[in-house]
């Protein structure tokens, strides 16, 4: 059976919760900082990553906790969201159920777990 330390995971989870400050809501998957947080981009809160931990199923993982109140700067269908350091990497994207939001308004999430799942066996 394969087998991969917890520490591996932890070492690049840990990156996400040193760096991950912003969490944009966006049209369609971001590939780039500058699609993140600017030509995809309908919406953005600071966010604060929580440490490594055990992951729901197996692995580990880190969670951006929920999203109350974040400012949406456009409008059209959030279909997915996208990690960054706020200034000029992109760390993670995934998907999200599509919801429609208007330039003005106050969007919410529930928390997001980004999950490096245990090896399995070939």
């Amino acid at each position: 059976m394969s087998f991969i330390a917890d520490i591996v995971f932890d070492n690049g989870l840990s990156y996400a919760q040193t760096n991950g400050t912003r969490l944009d809501i966006t049209s369609a998957e971001a590939t780039t900082y500058a699609a993140a947080t600017s030509t995809l981009t309908l919406g953005n809160d600071a966010v604060v990553v929580t440490a490594p931990k055990n992951g729901l199923v197996d692995g580990r993982r880190v969670e951006i906790p929920a999203v109350d109140a974040g400012s949406v700067t456009g409008s059209g269908n959030a279909s997915h969201w996208a990690l960054t350091d706020g200034s000029s990497k992109l760390i993670a994207t995934g998907t999200l159920t599509p919801q429609e939001v208007t330039n003005g308004n106050t969007f919410s999430l529930s928390a997001i777990s980004i999950t490096l799942r245990d090896a399995t066996a070939a």
